[in-house]
Parts: structure tokens; sequence; C-alpha cells
């Protein structure tokens, strides 16, 4: 266990409540949110204290009341035009001035990439330490810290780190590790808030928003997943891994050995060191099953394998485990799959 000092001699009594800083786009609350708000309950009931929502953006109303149906003690919304669009500055400046009037003991983001930009920014402003991209949060039951647990060198160990001398504790979460939130039909209480901006607090401003038209890896969203790993052979044994996927309407993942190949692009792992991933079917063909690989798809509701190696860790570990070459497999599996939604 490691401990992040930055000594501003803080006094961590006027420190309470668990806040999450939710994330939305276009109106949309980020599934990573909904997950945070399920962990941040889970903290809060731990350290016996108040969870707060905190969102940004303009005109988001809805956006809003669905996020109050998810059980926080009360939501802070925080309306302007220049939150808009998102702004590392502007976001920085309200979530830092709502840290410094609120002190909330703990604060945990999304590890997306707006989540990766501002909180550093944050912690840096605030005089705190910030642990990245965590995968587990605890409460240490002697002294109430928050265990902020994640992957350190390239994923073949676990850290657990502490901030004994600074407030709040922050931490950065990976996106589909934590269980969501359920929705509840109450709502919690909502308070709208004009931050202070002004174009001086922005550096950057947004000119024009381009949609990428290039179709975009979203594994932590996806209800079934197809990987491949190292018993794919190269870049074209992921031909088929694709038409299994394109069968099942699923979304093609890989391990790292696949990506470290140069087989497939990075945003494609699932594993410690890439996405961590919750899909309702996982099928892994020709993956081993690597401890760093399995901690990044063990909370799947269903998994298939498919390997030559009958005493695979991962074989072991699944709920469906197909002995055989997947070249000779996965074709089989396509053809019954088709013939089924003939039948339909």
């Amino acid at each position: 266990m490691s401990n992040a000092k930055v000594n501003q001699n803080k006094d961590l009594s006027d420190y309470k409540g668990v806040c999450v800083i939710a994330q939305q786009h276009n109106g949309k609350i980020a599934p990573v949110s909904i997950e945070l708000i399920g962990e941040g309950k889970k903290l809060s009931k731990k350290t016996d204290s108040p969870l707060y929502v905190v969102i940004l953006g303009n005109k988001i109303d809805e956006a809003v009341k669905e996020i109050s149906h998810y059980s926080a003690d009360k939501v802070y919304y925080y309306e302007h035009e220049m939150l808009e669009n998102y702004s590392t500055e502007a976001y920085t400046k309200v979530i830092s001035e709502y840290i410094f009037s609120n002190k909330p003991e703990i604060v945990i983001y999304g590890a997306t990439s707006i989540g990766r930009d501002f909180a550093p920014r944050v912690a840096a402003r605030i005089g705190t330490g910030l642990t990245a991209d965590c995968t587990v949060l605890d409460i240490d039951e002697s002294d109430g810290k928050l265990l902020q647990t994640r992957p350190a060198f390239g994923g073949n160990l676990m850290a657990t780190i502490i901030c004994p001398d600074n407030r709040p504790q922050m931490a950065t979460v990976r996106p589909g590790v934590m269980e969501k939130q359920d929705r509840v039909e109450e709502r919690s209480e909502v308070e709208k808030i004009v931050p202070v901006l002004s174009k001086e607090d922005i550096i950057a401003r947004t000119v024009d928003v381009v949609m990428c038209k290039t179709k975009k890896v979203s594994l932590t969203e996806a209800e079934i997943i197809v990987s491949g790993g190292r018993g794919v052979g190269g870049e074209e044994g992921f031909e088929i891994i694709e038409k299994l996927a394109n069968t099942l309407n699923a979304t093609v993942g890989a391990s790292r050995a696949a990506v470290d190949n140069g087989w497939i692009a990075k945003d494609h792992q699932v594993g410690q060191t890439g996405k961590t991933v919750r899909p309702k079917l996982y099928i892994a063909c020709g993956i081993s099953g690597a401890i760093q690989h399995m901690a990044g798809m063990e909370e799947s509701e269903y998994i298939i394998s498919i390997n030559k190696d009958a005493n695979a860790p991962i074989m072991k570990s699944s709920h469906l485990a197909i002995e055989g070459d997947l070249f000779k497999v996965i074709p089989e599996l396509i053809n019954e799959i088709n013939t089924a939604k003939e039948q339909e």
C-alpha cells in the first residue's frame, strides 16, 4: 500500500460526504456515471455519510431529472451556456469551486477521456492526491480512509493507494468495473446553480463540433463481445472473429497478446491494461485466460470459451467451454446461429 501526500495542513474533520462527478453528452447520461453512483452509494453507507452527484451542462433538464432517480441524497446541477460543450478550464473551475464550498470527503470521476483530462487539474488546484484508473474502491474499517486499488507495472500487480493527509480523497474509476445503481421512482433533491464563468476563464474555445464517421469501439457498453487472443494466429485470424461478431451484432474484443502483436488496435483490448467489461455474453476465442485478462471480463453474465487446450485457465472459469480449433468451431457456430435466425 502506498500513500499519496500533498501537505496542505487541512482540517480533515471539515470534509464529509461522497461526491460523484457525473458526465453527460448531448443530454445523455454516460453509463459510467450510473456505475459510479452505485459505488458511491456503497461508500456512503460504509462512511455513514451522504451521497452527492454533480452534473454540468446547459439546458439538460431531462438528463438531470433522469439522474435524480438513482438514490443520491442531492444532485447539484451547474447550468451555463459555457458548459454546453466540454471545456477543460470551465469544468476545472466549476468542480474546484464546488469542492472548496462543499468539502466532500471523497470525490470519484469516470476514467473517460473527459474525466482523465480535468480530474488531475482539479486535484492540482485543490491541493490533494488523485489515483487514476481504479478498479476497486473500499473503505478501511480501521480508520475510514478510502482504499483506491489500480493495476500497476503493466497490470502485473495491483496497488492500493491511500491519501492520509489531504482531502478530498479523489479517484478516477475505469468504466465497466462497477455495478450500476438501480433506478428508483423517488427523485433526489436537485439544486440548480448558475456558476460565474466568463470568456477569460476559457483558454481553448470550441469553434465547431464534428462527429467522427468511423465506427467507435464501445466495449464497456456492449451486451455481447467476441474476443480473440494469441490463438487466432495473426491479423487475418481476426476476420473470423469479426464474422462471428457481425452474426451476433456484437463488438470485437482482444487479449493483450493480440494487441501487443499488432493484430488489432488497442481500443479493442480487454483486461487490466485495457477495458473492463460486463457484457451479457462474452465469447473468448483462442484466449488462454491470463489473470490480467480475466480481471477485465470475469463479471460477464455468461462466458463461452473456445480453445484447443482443455486445461487453459479460461476454460475452467467459463459457463460453457468448447475444446477445439476455433477455425473449425466458429464457422459451425455461425451456421447454427443463422439457421436459428431463419427459423424465427
